[in-house]
């Protein structure tokens, strides 16, 4: 039986199509419609998106998160829609396709982002990481409140944890994080982009309705 090999497309192709409702994706010139999240996810990403709102109006640092923006590496046909895209708001002037399509490509545009990962864990961990890293975004978290990922992620036995990926050098360098650390879940998550922020895997873990 002959598969049908996917036409690739263009960022361009992809931006003039990208319908309004659902939400999609474009990796190497392939469109991918996204599964829609459930209730738990959901959950994780206002909670993340509501503690760094808190912390970036604090600090009275120009930052914003959008709801629909997208990441464009500069040298693949590739656009991703993270779950929580923290954005420089004055770098955006420098963004020939902000004004147009909402999407950035600049580190200096791109502080911090964050994944919640869904059962496609391997783009979280493997395809994003590595274009998160080419583009140069300084931080880089993967929130894997199943521990679906690799055992080399999520530990033997699995389970949930938060990768946390510094640039250094630029090369990501991962501190992980989990509720069953030594100091019982309470230890604070480090924040490059945040020194100051108050936060735990625990909480996390607990916004999703995951038992601690």
């Amino acid at each position: 039986m002959t598969q049908a090999i996917p036409k690739l497309v263009t960022f361009e192709d992809f931006a003039a199509w990208r319908p309004e409702g659902g939400r999609y994706e474009l990796h190497d010139g392939v469109i991918v419609e996204m599964a829609q999240p459930v209730g738990n996810h959901e959950d994780i990403v206002g909670f993340v998106a509501r503690k760094l709102t808190l912390e970036f109006d604090r600090l009275n640092l120009p930052y914003t998160i959008p709801k629909t923006a997208l990441i464009k590496p500069t040298n693949s046909e590739s656009a991703y829609s993270p779950d929580v895209l923290l954005l420089n708001r004055p770098n955006l002037v420098n963004e020939p396709l902000w004004k147009k399509e909402s999407t950035v490509s600049l580190a200096a545009s791109i502080p911090l982002v964050v994944e919640v990962v869904s059962t496609n864990w391997d783009d979280d961990y493997y395809t994003k990481q590595g274009k998160y890293e080419g583009i140069g975004i300084p931080e880089y978290w993967v929130v894997d409140y199943l521990g679906l990922g690799a055992k080399k992620f999520t530990g033997n036995p699995k389970q949930p944890t938060i990768s946390i990926y510094q640039l250094i050098d630029g090369e990501y360098q991962v501190t992980q994080f989990r509720g069953s650390d030594a100091c019982g879940g309470k230890q604070r998550i480090v924040s490059p982009t945040f020194p100051e922020l108050n936060l735990t895997a625990e909480q996390i873990f607990q916004a999703g309705g995951l038992p601690t």
